[in-house]
């Protein structure tokens, strides 16, 4: 029996029909089994199942919309305007209604409340869910609109609070005399949430106030006042030692003691870390809220998110090639709001009283600018237009170019095959068998996009593979103990069209499809149970057909999670994060024991979170998968294909390409794993592991003739760091191009960004002779006005690696007898000046202890990760991880910590649906 995935565009009814008329032509007289039918199911591989997104690359023009404000958990607007109960507008959860201890201590006024004399407002019964939540996330924010008339009140006398006593908390808001005090109960602080975070002294002020207390996940703390940032702080931890049997109170503290008086007008909780967009949202909107702000507001809102999606990812692409911090050509910086202000060497470049005569403008519409290149296009032209009109604001004051390298995706939903060696080792955790021989043998090769083979978007599926999935799927069963994996999930062997059978399969299908099955779903793989007893067939037979037929389903070759919704993120369900983490960390589905905490909602708990985190980084498979991401970054299988010109490399052979590969993935897992040193420390780590050819082509004297040993190279100067192995260097090719080497060191490890050459440049590089080196070569391009701009970036880059030949070879001259040097110079990126260095030691140690070597490293995991492009819109959520991160140490367990507790895995975009 044969069950076919067909993999085509669903609105391709043609395509659809055509080629059923293949498949059917050509399996339908099958020896083995009668064709009883085909699980037509379609799907689109690179895009969300219920969506037509373009691709991460569209230029498509975008709707502007207000940033969205999260709906807070709890919202106490006090328009009740009477009585002696403040109530919950939100309602989220039950028992938050807050009760007044004296109503005659309080005066209700329009809008608010006035607190006249010590009392109490508080629930009557522990917030028991509202803590849950925010324990789950490990974020929180308090906001409140407040009127102070007293400054001397301290204690600190308490806004808002969850606490059982004055000294035993979770969270507290007060007022300490002039300033604000904000005490949070995490593992590492105690449990009156000591040490506190302070405001400055006289940053409170009397009137009426906007406050807002944000902690991220990270821990980092920052308190707002009336928009304006006036406190960063740090409460390290999470929240695994909340007690949630506290009360929530208002103007006093649980038990009394800690009174305070004013108005209240407005106060709410979030679950989650509020950005400094939406705080600005919400005091401009005032007391009553977003919804309250004026056409006015709600335009200067808008256009803030229009420079951040529109206008700055315009600017980077088609003006910092020549007008950044470092070029500057003309005098002018478009790379930060002081450089626009300040124009350049032929004046100002905005008149907002006319546009139209502003230079820049008559640069772009003329197509003068940008220089060489392609000019904007008419969207383009009118979204910069726009912005001119509207007075040219930025909301930003830097921008990186490599924060919008891709283009927005907050449109898209990606859904991810799973890779060649993600599917072996999902049919491993799932059979408890190995099909790897046979899976690379059938299935077609992942193709490599944006960096990595994992990519979504371009993990399309053919006929091919189709084919393939069909063929292994039998395979599987074949090599599969039937009825005893059968007996996991049910006690009856016994071919029955009942719910006995029904419930079976279905308990099946949670197992291999890795989640909840549809009730569609259950009819159909019933009703292949059904039909193989309609024709004789016994227990066995169609349990083999049902394990057959979900292999053969998008539920297993995909990684599907539910994406309806309002367009809005969400969380993920338990099984969803199980999943999620389990790809993340192992590259397969998950094991009992990750699926049994999903199933008992554990994985909200954080501190049962990190046990589950901690125990799956600590098995094998971590390794093996961390091994998997530094093989794709650094596109290490290409050195098995890799065959350079055998007159000038006399020694290369293919297994000397085979131990270079091996030395960088056991260089990987000495240094991260073995050691648990920071990632940054790939760059510059004295060691390496090496087979004994590829020691004595180092210069080294083998420890041993066989095996691999571990080499301390530490006096030896020219070695030690990623960018010294023979597998990087050979990116150069035979010439040992300095244009490859520095290309990979500017994308890969400083997250530059540089255009293409434009079309009338040869970029064929002249040939090194007596005299020509390659770094001579390289200087005359930099010297050149065309190529200079460009090249300057990273060529010099490279300089330091001018040593090493085409295929890693140390050597103090070249072939034509040039000498060779070691000095040269980084550019950072956001940098003015470079950094000179005077040897490749000095360059590995420049790169290792880079902030942005260090941030490229994170993005390059979560990127690998998460099986797509990153966006402008993941770039504060990467911030957040790599902060984090380094608190942690900076490894690669730190960064896969830091990345599950995050938002990327923690939520999932949905799209919009009717």
């Amino acid at each position: 029996m044969i069950f076919l995935l067909l993999s085509i565009d669903s609105h391709s009814h043609t395509q659809f029909d055509n080629l059923k008329e293949v498949i059917l032509k050509s399996y339908g007289q099958c020896r083995r089994f009668t064709v009883i039918g085909l699980l037509m199911i379609l799907c689109v591989p690179q895009r969300s199942l219920f969506s037509q997104s373009p691709s991460p690359h569209s230029t498509e023009s975008k709707t502007v919309i207000l940033p969205d404000v999260p709906e807070p958990m709890v919202l106490y607007d006090f328009n009740e305007g009477q009585g002696d109960v403040a109530f919950d507008a939100v309602k989220r959860f039950e028992g938050l209604e807050l009760g007044i201890a004296d109503s005659n201590a309080v005066r209700w006024i329009s809008g608010g409340l006035e607190i006249q004399k010590p009392t109490l407002l508080t629930t009557a019964l522990s917030v028991t869910d509202l803590s849950r939540a925010i324990e789950r996330t490990g974020e929180v924010s308090i906001e409140a609109w407040v009127e102070v008339d007293d400054l001397k009140q301290d204690g600190p006398a308490r806004l808002i609070t969850l606490s059982g006593n004055p000294s035993n908390r979770n969270l507290t808001l007060g007022q300490d005399g002039n300033r604000l005090d904000f005490r949070l109960r995490t593992s590492r602080r105690d449990r009156n949430g000591l040490p506190s975070t302070t405001a400055p002294a006289g940053s409170l002020e009397q009137g009426l106030n906007h406050v807002v207390v944000t902690r991220r996940a990270s821990g980092q703390v920052v308190i707002y006042q009336n928009g304006i940032s006036t406190t960063e702080g740090n409460a390290p931890g999470d929240f695994n030692n909340w007690n949630t049997t506290f009360q929530m109170g208002l103007a006093n503290e649980i038990g009394g003691g800690r009174p305070w008086l004013g108005k209240l007008f407005r106060v709410a909780i979030y679950d989650r870390a509020l950005d400094h967009d939406h705080i600005d949202l919400l005091f401009q909107g005032g007391s009553e809220g977003v919804n309250a702000l004026t056409l006015e507001q709600q335009q200067v809102a808008q256009e803030k998110k229009f420079f951040m999606t529109a206008v700055a990812p315009l600017l980077s692409k088609h003006c910092l090639e020549c007008h950044d911090t470092a070029i500057q050509q003309g005098g002018l910086d478009l790379s930060s709001r002081i450089g626009w202000d300040s124009g350049g060497d032929s004046g100002d470049l905005f008149n907002e009283g006319d546009v139209k005569a502003s230079l820049v403008w008559e640069r772009v519409e003329s197509n003068e600018m940008p220089h060489q290149r392609p000019p904007l296009s008419s969207n383009e032209k009118q979204f910069f237009h726009d912005w001119l009109t509207k007075g040219a604001r930025w909301s930003l004051d830097k921008i990186d170019p490599a924060t919008y390298q891709n283009e927005s995706g907050q449109e898209e939903v990606w859904v991810q095959r799973l890779t060649v060696a993600e599917y072996i080792a999902t049919v491993r955790a799932t059979f408890e068998v190995d099909i790897a021989k046979e899976a690379y043998a059938l299935l077609p090769e992942d193709v490599r996009a944006d960096g990595f083979s994992n990519t979504a978007y371009n993990m399309s599926i053919d006929l091919k593979h189709i084919e393939a999935y069909q063929r292994l799927a039998e395979m599987i069963v074949n090599k599969l103990d039937v009825l005893k994996f059968a007996s996991r999930f049910g006690n009856s062997q016994k071919l029955s069209t009942d719910d006995t059978m029904r419930d079976h399969i279905t308990a099946m299908g949670r197992w291999v499809l890795r989640g909840e099955i549809t009730e569609a779903e259950q009819n159909d793989y019933s009703g292949v149970a059904t039909t193989v007893a309609s024709v004789g067939g016994d227990f066995e037979l169609a349990i083999r057909c049902v394990l057959e037929a979900m292999l053969q389903s998008p539920r297993f070759i995909y990684r599907i999670e539910y994406q309806r919704g309002r367009g809005m993120p969400r969380q993920v369900s338990p099984r969803e994060l199980a999943n999620r983490m389990s790809y993340i960390l192992w590259g397969a589905s998950p094991d009992e024991e990750l699926v049994k905490a999903a199933e008992r909602g554990n994985l909200r708990n954080s501190e049962i979170l990190d046990r589950q985190i901690d125990r799956m980084l600590s098995d094998p498979r971590a390794v093996l998968r961390s091994k998997q991401f530094i093989e794709d970054w650094l596109d290490l299988d290409r050195l098995a294909i890799l065959r350079p010109e055998p007159s000038r490399f006399p020694s290369w052979n293919p297994e000397l390409a085979s131990q270079m590969r091996e030395e960088t993935l056991q260089f990987f897992v000495e240094v991260v794993w073995k050691q648990g040193r920071p990632l940054s420390h790939l760059m510059n780590a004295q060691v390496s592991v090496l087979r004994p050819e590829l020691a004595k082509f180092y210069g080294l004297v083998p420890q041993n003739q066989v095996s691999s040993a571990t080499y301390d190279l530490s006096q030896t100067a020219e070695r030690g760091g990623l960018l010294t192995q023979a597998s990087v260097l050979t990116v150069g090719g035979d010439d040992a191009s300095m244009v490859s080497r520095g290309l990979f060191v500017l994308h890969d490890l400083l997250r530059g960004v540089v255009n293409s050459p434009p079309p009338c440049v040869n970029t064929t590089p002249p040939p090194t002779s007596k005299g020509l080196s390659q770094r001579a070569i390289a200087e005359s391009r930099i010297a050149d006005e065309t190529c200079g701009v460009c090249h300057s970036r990273f060529e010099p880059l490279a300089f330091g690696l001018e040593t090493f030949n085409g295929i890693g070879a140390f050597h103090r001259m070249d072939e034509h007898g040039n000498p060779l040097r070691e000095d040269g110079e980084v550019l950072f990126p956001g940098d003015r000046e470079a950094v000179k260095y005077e040897s490749i030691s000095e360059l590995m140690n420049l790169l290792a202890e880079s902030e942005r070597v260090k941030e490229s490293l994170t993005w390059k995991v979560v990127q690998f990760a998460l099986g797509r492009p990153l966006t402008a819109e993941d770039a504060e959520h990467v911030l957040s991880i790599h902060v984090e991160a380094q608190q942690d140490g900076g490894s690669y367990r730190s960064v896969a910590r830091a990345l599950i507790r995050s938002e990327l895995v923690q939520k999932t975009r949905t799209e919009e649906t009717q």
